[in-house]
């Protein structure tokens, strides 16, 4: 089960931020010594990473599927390629209908929706089991410290309301690894809400002539059902605030919220709880479409009544106008153009 980030990574830096620094520098050094001990596998298709700089969620996977939206307009055949972080399935395997969160995670089965997914650890066999599959490109949502997949587009996304943190690396900090070491890497920003977290960063990207694009969140179809009923939200992500914000954004009655870690198993007590709620406050159980995915399709069971009883909230990244949709458009024609001419 993944941890929750410890709250004082995104506060200025303190005497254990400070006292963990030695250890970030092992980190760091362990890191670098394993990447470079692997051979990249060049794929015969492009591939496009939607990957961060930090540890935990920050809006990479509706980011996947929007990229995957824009390469469909542009006639192109795109396949997700995930780690499918939380299933037990190793792969290489293509998620199908049959597939559980528990088999391939959550993640890989809301992209399946959109676009033939892939689940590999190893990254390269993964691309390799894309290649058979008959596409045109690769998505890769996460994955851009993973060494062993060249990448033809690394767009990075962040949190406007959340940046970087302290700016130190794990355990110091949410840094998979030394902010120059991955700008170097990166070719471009997107960055997701409101706020002024994000803005050193997007500084550090236009200083070095690469791109930076704003995006939304928004939720897809009419929210308005969100206040029919008081709501009750819950969420095993990893900021789940910025959820349940989204939620009152956009008409919910918040009675209460209950967290969990990111990719959280539920268990039957906690299921059983959230139900109990709703029933003493006549309320809707509102939850992410991640979180859903993971509640077993059991009606006799509390978390199959839970999965029943509640309802997810999809959501999309929205592109904030007309002149980044078009600067993102070309990035990736670029990108497609520049590995199919060598």
């Amino acid at each position: 089960m993944r941890l929750e980030a410890p709250f004082w990574w995104y506060r200025r830096k303190g005497a254990l931020a400070s006292a963990l620094i030695p250890v970030a520098r092992v980190y760091e050094q362990i890191a670098a010594a394993k990447a470079a001990g692997v051979a990249a596998y060049r794929s015969r298709l492009p591939v496009i990473c939607i990957g961060n700089f930090t540890a935990g969620g920050g809006g990479k996977t509706p980011t996947a599927m929007a990229i995957a939206a824009v390469l469909k307009d542009l006639g192109e055949r795109p396949a997700f390629l995930s780690r499918g972080y939380g299933g037990r399935q190793p792969g290489p395997h293509l998620v199908s209908e049959e597939d559980s969160a528990l088999e391939v995670g959550d993640e890989p089965l809301l992209l399946a929706r959109h676009a033939p997914t892939v689940v590999a650890r190893d990254r390269a066999l993964g691309a390799r089991k894309v290649e058979a599959e008959g596409m045109s490109v690769i998505i890769m949502d996460d994955g851009f410290q993973n060494p062993g997949l060249a990448k033809d587009l690394s767009l990075i996304v962040v949190d406007a309301g959340l940046g970087l943190g302290n700016g130190l690396v794990i355990p110091a900090g949410p840094l998979r690894a030394p902010l120059p070491r991955q700008l170097e890497r990166a070719d471009a920003l997107l960055v997701i809400g409101d706020g002024g977290k994000a803005d050193a960063l997007a500084k550090a990207f236009s200083d070095r002539g690469k791109p930076v694009l704003k995006a939304s969140i928004t939720p897809l179809g009419d929210p308005r059902w969100l206040g029919v009923l008081p709501v009750i939200g819950f969420a095993g992500i990893a900021r789940p605030e910025k959820f349940y914000a989204t939620l009152g954004q956009n008409g919910a009655r918040l009675t209460a919220t209950r967290s969990f870690p990111d990719h959280h198993r539920f268990s039957e007590r906690e299921a059983a709880s959230l139900l109990k709620a709703a029933r003493a406050q006549n309320a809707m159980l509102v939850t992410t479409e991640k979180d859903w995915a993971r509640l077993p399709e059991d009606r006799d069971t509390a978390l199959g009544e839970l999965k029943f009883r509640s309802r997810p909230l999809p959501i999309a990244i929205r592109i904030a106008d007309k002149e980044d949709q078009a600067r993102l458009t070309t990035l990736l024609v670029s990108a497609l153009a520049k590995r199919r001419q060598g």
